[in-house]
């Protein structure tokens, strides 16, 4: 049996944490892509306005096997 998967990179946000962005990120992305068997954090940055950190981003890649 060949399988043959895909990568899709995705960037997501949350005023709450880094978990909290990847939750969401995950979570919207299993919406629309079907089979998706791992997950890769590229990157993590944080949003700062007024001296303050409002946003944890988290750029990442969802790897999903692609069907017959």
């Amino acid at each position: 049996m060949t399988r043959i998967a895909r990568v899709t990179e995705i960037i997501a946000g949350s005023p709450v944490s880094f978990d909290d962005a990847i939750k969401i990120g995950f979570e919207r992305a299993s919406k629309t892509l079907r089979g998706i068997t791992g997950v890769r954090l590229l990157e993590q940055r944080i949003k700062v306005a007024d001296n303050k950190m409002v946003e944890y981003r988290v750029r990442m890649e969802l790897i999903f096997v692609l069907e017959d």
